[in-house]
C-alpha cells in the first residue's frame, strides 16, 4: 500500500455557539502527496481557515483522522504536530511585544540564527532585511508586514508539509511577487508538500491540485482544467465566491 504524504479522512467539526451546534466542517476528506502544491479556494465562510487550524490542532475535530506519512496524528497537540513536520502561517499574525525580528524568526528555526540568514529571509518575503534585525514584533508593524515576517518564520525551517493561510492578505504587489517567487522555489524544490489557501489567480494557477470547499464540504478537488475548465483569463477568486462546482 502507497503511503501518501498526508491523509485526511472523515473530518467533521461541529463547534457550539452560545448553546448552538454549528457545522463549519462537514465530512471532508483529501490526500496531498510529497512536494505536492494544494490550493485551497472556494466562497467566504465556507470553512477553508478552519480547515487549516484543525490540520495545525489550534481547533479540535469532533471526528476523523489525520495521518501524516502514514502515523496517527489525530491526537497531537500544536507543538507535537510543529515537531512532526508541519508548519503555519496565520491569516492573522499575532504579534510579540518585547521580541525583536531577529530572535523571533531563530525561535522558528529552532537554533539562533546569523545576521546573514535573517536578512536573506526578511529579502525574501519583501523586507529591507537590516531595517527589521531589532525592531520589535508589535503593534508598530502594518498588518503586511507582520504578514510578511510571519511567512518569513515558517520559512526559517524545513517542514513536511507548510499551510499558508491568504498569505496575499494585507500586502503590497511587489511584495506578492517576492511571496509568489518562494512559493515557486519551494515546489520547485519539492521538498516541501504545500497548502495555500488563495482567491489569488496567480497562487491558483501554480497548483498541482485544486480543492474547492464550500459551506464546509469539498465542492470540487482536482487540477485547474478539471476544475475551473471555463476559466482562462479570468478571476478565480470572483468565480469561487459565485459559482458552486461539482467533484
Amino acid at each position: 500500500m502507497v503511503i501518501k504524504m498526508l491523509e485526511v479522512k472523515n473530518l467533521v467539526f461541529h463547534p457550539v455557539d452560545n448553546g448552538t451546534e454549528i457545522s463549519i466542517i462537514e465530512d471532508i476528506s483529501f490526500t496531498l502527496e510529497d512536494g505536492e502544491m494544494l490550493v485551497i479556494t472556494g466562497p467566504n465562510g465556507g470553512g477553508k481557515s478552519t480547515m487549516a487550524k484543525l490540520l495545525m490542532g489550534i481547533e479540535s475535530l469532533d471526528s476523523g483522522t489525520i495521518l501524516l506519512d502514514g502515523v496517527d496524528i489525530t491526537g497531537y497537540s500544536i507543538a507535537q504536530r510543529a515537531n512532526a513536520g508541519i508548519g503555519f502561517a496565520f491569516q492573522q499574525p499575532p504579534r510579540f511585544k518585547g521580541m525583536t525580528v531577529s530572535r523571533f524568526l531563530s525561535l522558528a528555526a529552532g537554533e539562533k540564527l546569523s545576521e546573514r540568514k535573517c536578512c536573506d529571509l526578511l529579502s525574501g518575503v519583501g523586507l529591507c532585511a537590516r531595517e527589521y534585525l531589532n525592531r520589535e514584533v508589535d503593534g508598530t508593524l502594518s498588518g503586511g508586514e507582520m504578514k510578511r515576517l510571519e511567512i518569513a518564520s515558517v520559512l526559517a525551517k524545513p517542514h513536511k508539509m507548510c499551510i499558508f493561510d491568504e498569505p496575499e492578505a494585507g500586502i503590497d504587489l511587489w511584495s506578492f511577487s517576492m511571496l509568489v517567487k518562494q512559493f515557486e522555489e519551494l515546489h520547485a524544490g519539492k521538498k516541501e508538500s504545500l497548502i495555500l489557501i488563495s482567491h489569488q489567480e496567480r497562487i491558483i494557477q501554480m497548483a498541482d491540485r485544486i480543492m474547492v470547499i464550500k459551506d464546509g464540504k469539498v465542492d470540487a478537488i482536482g487540477s485547474r482544467e478539471e476544475v475551473f475548465p471555463e476559466l482562462v483569463n479570468k478571476d478565480i477568486g470572483c468565480v469561487c465566491m459565485n459559482q458552486s462546482h461539482k467533484a
